[in-house]
C-alpha cells in the first residue's frame, strides 16, 4: 500500500514538474535584430571624399528611436548586445546598454559569419540584441532562421525577434 502511495506521489510530482516548472530543454534564446536608428547625414550611401563609408551620429529622430528601443527592451532579459564598428549602431544600442549596465560587443559589419558563429555558440539561452545595417540584417536573419527579408535604405522601424532553436521569426514596427 505504501509503495502504491509513493508511486502515485512520484507520478503526481512528475506531472506537476512537467506542466508547472520551466524546463531546460524548453529554453530557447531570442535574438532581437534591429537596424541602426536614423542617421544625421540623411541616409545610406553617403561616403567621404576618400571613398570610405561615412560614420555619422544619429539624428534627433534617431536618438528618440534609440530611446524607444531602450524602453521596449529594458525588461526583456537582454544579456548581450552586438553592434558594428560604425557609430550609428553603437549610438542606437547605447541607451539600452546604459540602462542594463552592459558593454556592447563590436563586430565588423562585413563579418556576418563570425557574428553568427558567436551567437550560435557563446550565448546559450541568452536574449541578445544585434544592431545592424539594412545590408547586413538580411544575412543575419537568414543565417539564424532561413527566412529572407529585405530592408529598404529608408526604413528604420523594423524589429525582428528570432528564435534560432525553432528557426522562427516575428517582425514588428517600433
Amino acid at each position: 500500500k505504501d509503495m502504491k502511495k509513493n508511486m502515485c506521489v512520484a507520478v503526481a510530482s512528475g506531472l506537476v514538474a512537467l506542466f508547472v516548472l520551466p524546463t531546460v530543454v524548453g529554453a530557447q534564446k531570442l535574438v532581437v535584430v534591429v537596424r541602426h536608428a536614423e542617421r544625421a547625414d540623411g541616409g545610406a550611401g553617403t561616403a567621404t571624399m576618400t571613398g570610405t563609408p561615412a560614420d555619422p551620429p544619429l539624428s534627433a529622430a534617431g536618438e528618440a528611436r534609440a530611446g524607444r528601443l531602450a524602453g521596449m527592451l529594458a525588461e526583456s532579459g537582454v544579456t548581450a548586445i552586438f553592434v558594428t564598428e560604425f557609430r550609428r549602431t553603437q549610438d542606437t544600442a547605447k541607451p539600452l546598454a546604459a540602462k542594463l549596465g552592459l558593454t556592447a560587443h563590436v563586430t565588423k559589419a562585413a563579418d556576418t559569419t563570425a557574428l553568427l558563429e558567436r551567437l550560435k555558440t557563446a550565448h546559450g539561452t541568452d536574449v541578445v540584441l544585434v544592431v545592424g545595417h539594412s545590408n547586413t540584417m538580411p544575412a543575419i536573419i537568414k543565417g539564424l532562421t532561413g527566412d529572407t527579408v529585405t530592408i529598404p535604405d529608408s526604413q528604420y522601424d523594423d524589429l525582428f525577434v528570432l528564435v534560432p532553436a525553432t528557426r522562427t521569426m516575428s517582425r514588428f514596427k517600433y
